[in-house]
């Protein structure tokens, strides 16, 4: 395919404003399916995964690739939900172009603001789609206000449509100022423009010349003359802020009702940028490479990995360079290893169309390949690779295990596929705790995660809240006797140790020894370190590891026979329990250091919740879009934090954690830890 020819253009935007039902009306228009299903109905080409039909929502990026006016779109649908943030990234590192899907009820909805403040971000080329116009709430109007209130002149609306009886009857094409009358099988006929848009006509073609003006110099010099521009000057001016991601324009339909489909369609070919001149920069080593689509190499990199147990592995790639056949070798420069492309793939949703080749700013599919996982660079023999793709960090975190005893391999061998397709998920085991934890973006995320774990692999995992590892110490000096003696016939046991315990901020654990006189042999110390190193892993308080103490052995006994390493063993331990029992112990709990990147207005908000999960507020500072919060706050209090934050912000904060230290647990907390520990419960049951 000639690659002026070809548009890669990701779908984005808030959950449930008809991204999935946009496709499908493309697709039915351009006669790539017979009827144009519903995600309502769960007969969607998008929409194919069984969850997705159950939820009746996107859950992972989709491809489908079809013809317009002699130009070929790979269309990739992506999930409007927060906790499936991934797959935006996913889309946007391979789509030239984006159209935001908005709903039309006049307000901008946090998905939309989120897609569009990323594509300025990244510099991405977009577009806005304003759907549901056939709503008793659309007002397409407001949407606009709404729009240009919060990016100002960089919202070009290029279309106004047609509404009589709550239904889109039309539209005047702005750039044209030309009108059309629609009818019900997608078509267009030109009318006259209707005299009760003629004033708003007027009112966004002021607005249009400004946006073109502000993207060409000599558009400029004119606009401020007040020369009015021509037509032709306001379609380059806005073709050139669009190729820079500095003029947004605005449309108008109904995906539902198929209305202003082929306009979207005919602005896709004729606003978003073809791949040719894209150039990326790659890295050999200490050396930095310019890849664009005239370079003769192969290069590609894989966006999207599918793991499915029937079909096999599904690796979803674009071309930066050169092109690639079925049958051909290819080199994956980040495994070092050579891969063999048995088959290649375009795609319609689920449906794979076989290739003979494809060729630069294509997209396809390769399937089992068996090295290759999502992010690694293809080539033909070169070794530089292309820029990793940047994923979110998880911040929601449970603990997962098998709902089947015998089932854990599966359930975790099932697991570790899904890795493969969805890179923001983590699978991490917490040793002080013996748990798996399973982490993603959030609650949903998580349990989508699992029904996938079912329909694919046939085993079911549950998840809990992860314990906290907590830890113990003691905070003062304090002597204690261990002394073991056992008489049984024959040779008895006999093991006495005088053993101080102190606070240790310098380390987990230092065992010092200050005999003399030689009341311990020299031969049993070493029993007598072992015993306590056993110990240390079950404190006395709640059976939490102990951290921060120094033990010194300084005074003891033995007996020639019946003295041996096991009751020097026998009788550290003894000296442990009573030792730590009498030097103040108590619980230490993990604390974690928060950056929370929240909108100005919820900034006493956020900090006052902070404050009420025994959090402290170490400053705030501007940051891009609001105000960034450093704080520090106990782990107990935090793991649903995703969640809670999601919720006090409507979906707009968002925030980074790391370990710090471990801090003392407020005294008044204690007994309930002791109280709640597992291993205290299990240690009353034996």
């Amino acid at each position: 395919m000639d690659i002026g020819k070809i548009r890669n253009v990701a779908l984005i935007g808030h959950g449930g404003e008809g991204k999935t039902s946009l496709a499908e009306a493309m697709l039915f228009l351009v006669k790539a399916t017979d009827r144009q299903g519903k995600v309502q109905d769960g007969n969607t080409v998008m929409d194919f995964e069984p969850e997705e039909i159950a939820r009746k929502a996107s859950i992972s990026l989709a491809v489908a690739n079809f013809e317009w006016e002699g130009v070929k779109i790979n269309l990739i649908d992506v999930p409007g939900f927060f906790d499936f943030e991934g797959e935006m990234i996913q889309a946007l590192s391979v789509a030239d172009g984006a159209i935001v899907v908005m709903g039309s009820n006049g307000s901008i909805s946090v998905g939309t603001e989120k897609a569009l403040d990323y594509c300025r971000k990244i510099n991405k080329p977009v577009m806005i789609f304003v759907n549901q116009m056939d709503k008793e709430t659309a007002n397409f109007g407001a949407a606009v206000a709404a729009l240009k209130n919060k990016y100002g002149a960089k919202i070009a609306p290029i279309q106004i449509p047609i509404v009589q009886d709550q239904k889109m009857t039309g539209y005047v094409s702005l750039m044209s100022g030309k009108a059309y009358k629609l009818d019900d099988k997608g078509g267009r006929a030109e009318m006259p423009v209707p005299d009760g848009v003629k004033a708003l006509c007027d009112e966004y073609m002021a607005g249009l010349s400004e946006t073109a003006a502000d993207n060409d110099d000599a558009l400029m010099d004119k606009y401020l003359m007040e020369e009015p521009l021509t037509n032709e000057e306001i379609v380059g001016g806005i073709n050139a802020g669009v190729k820079h991601a500095k003029a947004i324009p605005v449309l108008a339909g109904s995906a539902f009702a198929a209305k202003g489909i082929d306009n979207l369609l005919n602005q896709i070919v004729r606003l978003l940028p073809d791949p040719g001149g894209l150039a990326v920069t790659a890295r050999e080593g200490d050396k930095e490479i310019k890849i664009n689509a005239a370079a003769p190499q192969f290069c590609a990199q894989i966006f999207k990995t599918i793991a499915d147990p029937f079909v096999g592995k599904l690796s979803y790639f674009r071309i930066f360079s050169g092109k690639v056949t079925a049958g051909s070798t290819i080199y994956n420069v980040n495994a070092d290893k050579q891969e063999k492309v048995a088959s290649l793939y375009t795609s319609k949703g689920k449906k794979q169309e076989n290739a003979e080749s494809l060729s630069a700013g294509d997209i396809g599919a390769f399937a089992k390949l068996q090295y290759t996982r999502t992010g690694n660079t293809l080539t033909d023999g070169a070794k530089y690779i292309l820029p990793e793709i940047i994923f979110p960090e998880p911040v929601y975190q449970m603990a997962v295990s098998s709902a089947k005893q015998g089932e854990e391999d599966k359930v975790f061998g099932g697991l570790a596929k899904l890795l493969e397709e969805d890179c923001t998920l983590r699978i991490s085991k917490n040793v002080s705790t013996a748990e798996t934890l399973l982490s993603g973006l959030g609650e949903t995320h998580l349990d989508v995660i699992l029904k996938k774990l079912k329909n694919k692999f046939g085993v079911e995992a549950q998840m809990s809240t992860p314990k906290i590892p907590y830890r113990e110490t003691v905070r003062k000096k304090a002597e204690a006797q261990g002394k073991h003696k056992k008489q049984s016939g024959g040779h008895g046991q006999y093991g006495d140790v005088h053993i101080r315990f102190e606070p240790y901020p310098d380390g987990d654990f230092l065992f010092a020894e200050e005999v003399v006189g030689g009341v311990v042999p020299r031969n049993f110390i070493p029993a007598v370190e072992k015993g306590l190193n056993e110990c240390i892993s079950r404190g006395v308080l709640a059976g939490y590891p102990v951290v921060n103490l120094k033990a010194t052995l300084f005074f003891g006994s033995y007996h020639d026979v019946d003295s041996s390493e096991m009751a020097f063993k026998i009788a550290a331990s003894l000296s442990f329990k009573k030792g730590c029992m009498e030097a103040s112990p108590t619980i230490l709990e993990p604390i974690y250091s928060y950056k929370i990147a929240v909108p100005d207005s919820y900034l006493g908000d956020i900090m006052g919740d902070m404050s009420k999960r025994r959090g402290r507020i170490l400053g705030t500072a501007q940051g891009e879009g609001g105000q960034v919060i450093d704080a520090e706050a106990p782990l107990a209090e935090m793991y649903k934090y995703a969640t809670d934050l999601r919720s006090m912000t409507q979906g707009r904060g968002s925030f980074t954690c790391a370990y710090e230290r471990y801090e003392e647990v407020p005294g008044n907390l204690v007994p309930g830890i002791v109280e709640a520990s597992p291993f205290k419960r299990k240690d009353e049951e034996e």
